[in-house]
Order: C-alpha cells, then sequence, then structure tokens
C-alpha cells in the first residue's frame, strides 16, 4: 500500500511554474493523507497569478492518478493573493550601491574576522568599501582594523568614519572606553545602529559590509528594515550546534526578504606549519552540507591559521598582513563569490 511519505515524493515532481524548485521544497505542501487507496492533498501558496493555482493543480493530480495503488485523489490547491505591499523605507545611504550583511546564528564563529578580511578583500578587488560594527554589545572592528583615533564631524555635524587599511570604518568601539560595558535595552540599540545610518557621512561607497552581532534580535531587524540590504553572507563552523544556528538567521533573512548571498563555513581545518599534516579540529563540511540542505550556495572554507588571530589582534587582518597566504586566499575566493553576487559589470576604478 501506498504511504504519505510516497505521496510526498512524488509531489516533488510538481515543479512551482517557471522555476526549477518543487512545491514539496517550498513547503507549499500542507496536508498529505492516505486511507485505503484514497489520497488527499492540501497545497496553500501565495501568488499573485492566477495560472499558478490551476497549473499545480493539474500537474499534482497527474502526478498523484499515476501513483500506483490510488484509487480516489482528493487535492485541494488553494492560492492566497498577496498582500498589499508597503512601500520600502528611503534609503539612508544612497552613496552607497551594494550592502551585504555578514551574520551567524551564534557566537564565536569568527564572523568579526570573516567581515573585516572580506572587506579588505573586496577593497582588493577594486571596490571602494566601508565596514560598519553594528555589534553594538561586542564591537570589535576598530582594535581589528587599526583605528586608534576617534572620528571626526564634518561642517554638517555628520561623523566621519575612521581609515582602517583602507577601509571607511565605523564601530562603537571609537565612541566607548574598551572596558565599559554596553548595558542598553533594545530602544537604545535600535537608536545607535539608526545614527550609524543616518549620521555618518558614508560618502560614495561601492560597498558597506555590516558587521552584524551574532543571534536574531533587535539590531539585525534594525538593520534589515532600516537599509535596503542586498544580501547576506552566514558565517558558521563546521559543529553540528553551530549549524543549527545557522540555520536559524538564514531563516530570519529569508522572513525579511533578505537575500542569503550563501553560508561559508569558518575554522575547516587546520596546517601544520612544520609537517603540512591536516587535521580537523572541528570536523569539516558542516557548512557544504548545510547550504544543499537549505539550497542555498556554499561559498566556501576558511582555514584555521593562528595569523589570522594575530593579524585582527595586531589591526592588520591577514588579507592585507600576508595577501599571499592560504587563508588570505581563501578570504579572497569569498570576495569574489559575494562579487560575483552583486554584479562584476558594475565594478568602479580603483582607489
Amino acid at each position: 500500500m501506498i504511504d504519505e511519505q510516497q505521496v510526498r515524493e512524488a509531489l516533488r515532481q510538481v515543479k512551482f511554474p517557471g522555476l526549477s524548485r518543487d512545491i514539496v521544497s517550498f513547503g507549499f505542501v500542507r496536508e498529505v493523507a492516505v486511507e485505503g487507496g484514497t489520497v488527499r492533498v492540501r497545497i496553500a501558496l501565495t501568488s499573485a497569478n492566477p495560472e499558478v493555482g490551476p497549473a499545480i493543480e493539474k500537474e499534482a493530480r497527474r502526478v498523484l492518478e499515476s501513483l500506483e495503488g490510488v484509487g480516489s485523489v482528493d487535492l485541494e490547491v488553494r492560492v492566497t493573493p498577496p498582500a498589499a505591499t508597503v512601500p520600502a523605507p528611503p534609503n539612508p545611504l544612497p552613496g552607497v550601491r551594494f550592502k551585504v550583511a555578514v551574520a551567524s546564528g551564534k557566537g564565536g564563529v569568527g564572523k568579526s574576522t570573516v567581515a573585516a578580511n572580506l572587506a579588505l578583500a573586496l577593497k582588493q578587488l577594486g571596490y571602494r568599501v566601508g565596514l560598519l560594527d553594528a555589534d553594538i554589545y561586542g564591537p570589535s572592528q576598530a582594535m581589528m582594523m587599526g583605528c586608534h583615533d576617534r572620528p571626526m564631524v564634518n561642517e554638517e555635524e555628520k561623523i566621519l568614519p575612521v581609515d582602517g587599511n583602507g577601509v571607511h570604518v565605523m564601530s562603537l568601539g571609537f565612541l566607548i572606553d574598551p572596558d565599559t560595558p554596553v548595558i542598553w535595552r533594545g530602544p537604545m540599540v535600535m537608536k545607535a545602529l539608526q545614527q550609524f545610518l543616518e549620521d555618518v557621512e558614508w560618502g560614495e561607497l561601492d560597498v558597506l559590509v555590516v558587521d552584524l552581532p551574532p543571534g536574531t534580535g533587535d539590531a539585525q531587524l534594525t538593520i534589515t528594515q532600516q537599509l535596503p540590504l542586498d544580501g547576506a553572507v552566514i558565517v558558521t563552523t563546521p559543529q553540528d550546534v553551530a549549524l543549527i544556528d545557522a540555520r536559524k538567521g538564514l531563516a530570519m533573512f529569508e522572513k525579511v526578504n533578505v537575500p542569503v548571498f550563501g553560508i561559508v563555513e569558518n575554522m575547516s581545518s587546520f596546517v601544520c606549519p612544520h609537517c603540512g599534516k591536516e587535521s580537523e579540529i572541528f570536523k569539516r563540511g558542516g557548512g557544504r552540507r548545510t547550504a544543499e540542505q537549505l539550497r542555498v550556495p556554499f561559498l566556501g572554507e576558511i582555514p584555521i591559521d593562528p595569523a589570522i588571530v594575530s593579524g585582527g589582534d595586531a589591526g592588520t587582518p591577514i588579507v592585507a598582513a600576508a595577501p599571499t597566504s592560504r587563508a588570505a586566499a581563501a578570504f579572497l575566493a569569498l570576495a569574489r563569490q559575494v562579487e560575483a553576487r552583486f554584479g562584476a559589470q558594475t565594478k568602479r576604478a580603483k582607489n
């Protein structure tokens, strides 16, 4: 006898009209029940195209009726028109062409390190780059990018970003004592981020890299609501616990309609500088598997290298300190992946 799992597998043959993805992976198949030779299926989706519903119903019925053991098919396809679109908020950074968020579902995966080196790698590719440290509770980009001066204010009372290895950097770390904890509630965090967007003179930039705090809280929602992001890079490590949180981060961006450029696996492997043996300290390949499961691009692996840590501590990330190293090459490959997603043809002249 046929069972529910067989019905769902069969429905994977039904593609959403005009796309290569099937209705099961989209989550449109809401109910499947099998009673003897009768199969009952409920499909629900949102679309403004009046032809989508009949097309899916016709193909789904054909697939179900062709299954061996099916005597009758009770099929319902419910299509809901999308809600009225809300006008997008005005772009607070009209001089910035592309905005890319670097995020993680949990702390400790090296997200800020990836953000700093990605910004420098994009600069190596010839872009004018800014780096916004939106990690209000743990701002680290001032130290990592070697920025020691406090930002200046221009005649329009706009804050001027600080130069860090040729990248325009703005961080709360410039404005508070390093030993002073940030004990703020949500509204204060949102206000600070809004000021970083509205009261900073970013000027003309090709790319703004936004280093988000870990998790899926107020800061992430404020950035996605106030700034039209072109995409997000999710950073994870190979361990299962990190991958679970990476999935949550990816789901958050999908819910706020921010394209996910892909997943990058940090701390992927370690190559001994003495014997050349490669060790997978935190396992390996989890980021790629997660990307495949979630059907998003896998952007590459960043190795474990003590020079990455020492470079960040010294204010010269490895892309700037050792541009020919294996780790720097991995960050450059990541930058090219990001570049490909916002369009290489828009590349401007080098600084």
